[in-house]
């Protein structure tokens, strides 16, 4: 069997390339091992995001007084919460492979694995193509911290599927992951620590910013222990786990009825014969790709996660379109400038471009403008009580860098930073665009 494009990956990246390829009239297969739409949809972006919105719709109905309305004996169910997080995912996965049938993509369910550029062995079936595209997501990182074989844990995976709360909750790691977990069972009344070995929670965006959604957090009941490194955990059978971990010189404890790790996730590079392809990599041991997806084999394109760049649903999209473009023929690049970052707490959380730390790191010379969320009317009509921030970080010749909010919905309107940003806009150029009003969006035409 010969195909124009052979895809390993059914998530994000690998049906979005399928689609674009299949839509434009190539021969297209792809191989997915689980269940089409990969981590994303399957366990990780749409799952999270429906458990978060069942989370919020019960926080506002039980503070629905500040709103002036009654909302009396406010409960929730959680095996139903779980049910309709599971409906979600079913009808969002047959949406994907229907568009994918519709465009005529040979889909393989089984371990793929690549004997060469131009040949993928699936079962007893081999498969020739022209072009190879290589998604394979990622997969959680489990620390080998003493005792965490011994000791049950969740995963991400274990805690979406979880339908009996626990009454204390350890988080190690307060990345995007455990930050978002950690609203969740804050929201439903559970006791949650946590546990994070950098100076700050959500590593990697801006600073100011996580310190205060920190804050937000600790002001509703969540302990943070940051600077704190686990060294081991234990945990005896009926009996609660206790986390250790050392903390300003010292041995610290944690004891909790759950343990849920979330220090991050590794690229999948193993056991589906990446290696022989002999595929140049960097010292980091990352795949390398050119602004066209392609790697050092010519026909060879990776996309998503595997790249180590950016291990965001929506980047892969964008590098699966540019790659199959490449394939195409088609005049096309892929660009990082303008990634956004968003976390699903109340409040929200969205960055994009570049934050304080890394201007500073590279020694370039930036302004900042600040501005508090409650100088939009929209803002101070929805969010009774609370005050979140606007960032913004300009060049000396006012070029917008970054942009970076605290408060809802920031991830629906921090696109229009982002915009601006890739389309390296001045302050007056991004002023003279029409804002509706009111709208939260107008914060950035008050910060300008």
């Amino acid at each position: 069997m010969s195909y124009n494009v052979a895809i390993i990956g059914g998530g994000p990246a690998g049906y979005t390339a399928a689609e674009a390829a299949g839509k434009a009239g190539l021969r297209v297969v792809l191989f997915e091992k689980n269940s089409l739409g990969g981590v994303c949809l399957n366990e990780g972006c749409i799952p999270t995001k429906t458990l978060l919105y069942s989370a919020k719709t019960y926080d506002n109905a039980a503070h629905a007084s500040k709103y002036a309305v009654s909302a009396s004996e406010v409960s929730f169910d959680l095996p139903k919460i779980i049910a309709r997080k599971q409906k979600v995912v079913r009808k969002l996965v047959l949406g994907v492979k229907a568009k994918l049938t519709q465009h005529q993509v040979q889909i393989v369910s089984g371990e793929a694995f690549i004997e060469d550029a131009s040949h993928v062995r699936c079962g007893e079936e081999v498969y020739e193509c022209e072009h190879l595209i290589i998604c394979t997501g990622s997969d959680t990182f489990i620390p080998p911290i003493p005792g965490i074989d011994k000791t049950p844990y969740w995963t991400h995976r274990d805690a979406l599927n979880n339908k009996e709360l626990p009454q204390t909750l350890a988080v190690i790691g307060g990345g995007v992951i455990g930050m978002e977990f950690a609203s969740f069972f804050n929201s439903l009344g559970v006791k949650v620590t946590v546990i994070e070995m950098m100076d700050e929670i959500l590593g990697g965006m801006d600073k100011e910013i996580a310190s205060l959604l920190r804050a937000e957090y600790a002001k509703k009941g969540v302990t943070f222990h940051l600077s704190s490194k686990v060294t081991s955990v234990s945990y005896e059978e009926g009996l609660v786990t206790k986390v250790f971990f050392e903390k300003d010189g010292g041995i610290e404890s944690v004891e909790a009825d759950k343990l849920l790790m979330s220090v991050g996730r590794r690229p999948v590079t193993k056991g589906f014969g990446l290696e022989n392809l002999h595929l140049r990599t960097d010292e980091r041991g990352r795949v390398v790709v050119n602004e066209k997806m392609q790697t050092s084999v010519p026909a060879v394109y990776v996309c998503g996660d595997l790249t180590g760049f950016s291990l965001l649903a929506h980047t892969a999209v964008r590098e699966a379109e540019v790659a199959v473009n490449a394939i195409l023929g088609k005049q096309d690049a892929m660009s990082y400038r303008a990634i956004p970052g968003v976390v699903y707490t109340v409040p929200e959380v969205a960055g994009v471009g570049m934050t304080e730390e890394a201007l500073q790191q590279s020694g370039r010379s930036y302004q900042v403008v600040k501005l508090p969320m409650a100088f939009s009317g929209r803002f101070v009509a929805e969010n009774e009580g609370v005050n979140g921030i606007c960032k913004l970080l300009f060049t000396d010749d006012d070029t917008l860098l970054g942009a970076h909010v605290l408060g809802n919905p920031a991830s629906e309107i921090i696109t229009l930073a982002g915009m601006a940003i890739e389309l390296k806009l001045k302050r007056e150029d991004w002023k003279r665009i029409v804002f509706p009003h009111p709208t939260v969006g107008e914060i950035f035409r008050e910060a300008l």
